[in-house]
């Protein structure tokens, strides 16, 4: 275990001396795809590229008023939490669980009403479903795909795209995706905490009972858990979440996380950032921003195989 435990400090030294995963690179123009290809894409390295969207006919348009507009009486899928972490940690009594949201149902009009609302709920519309190409086409026209072409060379098509709007309360949890992202900010900003993929090494993890928020007859949230279906025997279903809040990290507890070095950027109006897969992030919004973003599935190559194996190195070495 030593012996693993010294490979593990001689990765975090030499990626630290190489400077990889060091830095959020920003530019103030899109790069030719051979650039993006050969200086992002291929190095896993975020981007920021700023205002390469401010164009957009939606950085413009999507104010209240006009989403009302376009999208009247139509029902959408809009998650709701008390604190505002949907998929996140949350304790109920002695039991910490991994917590989903509620799911509701309303109109937009209905929405926007109620993230104004400083006394109630969080709302969120964070579906996550290529929910963007599915409920809201009749914004499409708003955005221009054509100006992420400097990234569909090296990228798997088509893409899942999402539609994220919400209470500047809302917090994503630090987490990793097995996707190529190519997030767009439409209106306000988003701050993103992030760890390059070999900072799993740092990273506390720990396996979590699943719950989901519900509201009791008074309108008292409590967390609900979730049962495993799929056994023979009755119980909670379980899953693997990080264990640390970035915002507020106990050293203590997870004296591990001290050696994390985050990065942190600002993503506003008319930016894109690329984030590329098992980039772990943690992201903050303002009040009202909107985003969309394309998912693109990653490649299952040899970086899948090395970074599975430190995850599996990582628990041995806890063992």
């Amino acid at each position: 275990m030593a012996k693993i435990a010294g490979a593990i400090d001689e990765l975090l030294k030499e990626a630290n001396e190489l400077c990889i995963g060091t830095e959020v690179v920003e530019l103030d123009q899109t790069p030719d795809p051979l650039t993006f290809a050969r200086d992002f894409y291929a190095k896993c390295q975020p981007v920021v590229i700023r205002g390469a969207i401010k164009h957009w006919p939606a950085v413009h348009k999507w104010k209240p008023a006009y989403l009302e507009q376009m999208l009247g009486k139509k029902m959408l899928d809009v998650t709701t939490t008390p604190n505002g972490y949907a998929d996140g940690l949350a304790k109920q009594g002695d039991i910490e669980y991994f917590v989903l949201p509620m799911e509701e149902k309303m109109r937009i009009s209905e929405f926007l009403q109620r993230l104004d609302d400083p006394t109630g709920a969080i709302h969120y519309i964070q579906k996550q479903n290529s929910n963007f190409t599915t409920d809201f086409p009749e914004l499409a026209g708003d955005i221009d795909v054509s100006d992420l072409r400097f990234a569909e060379h090296c990228l798997n098509t088509p893409p899942l795209v999402n539609f994220w709007m919400g209470d500047g309360h809302a917090v994503t949890s630090m987490h990793k995706d097995p996707f190529d992202n190519l997030y767009c900010v439409i209106s306000g900003h988003k701050d993103f905490i992030l760890l390059p993929p070999h900072q799993v090494v740092n990273i506390p993890r720990q396996v979590y009972p699943v719950g989901k928020y519900q509201r009791s007859e008074t309108g008292q949230f409590y967390i609900e858990p979730v049962m495993n279906e799929n056994s023979n025997k009755l119980d909670t279903m379980r899953t693997e979440w990080i264990s640390v809040d970035p915002l507020a990290p106990d050293f203590n507890k997870y004296p591990q996380y001290s050696r994390a070095q985050t990065l942190r950027v600002r993503v506003n109006a008319g930016d894109i950032l690329f984030l590329p897969n098992f980039w772990f992030h943690h992201v903050q919004q303002s009040h009202k921003c909107i985003a969309v973003n394309f998912w693109y599935d990653m490649e299952y190559d040899s970086r899948y195989c090395f970074f599975r194996m430190l995850e599996k190195l990582v628990e041995a070495v806890k063992i």
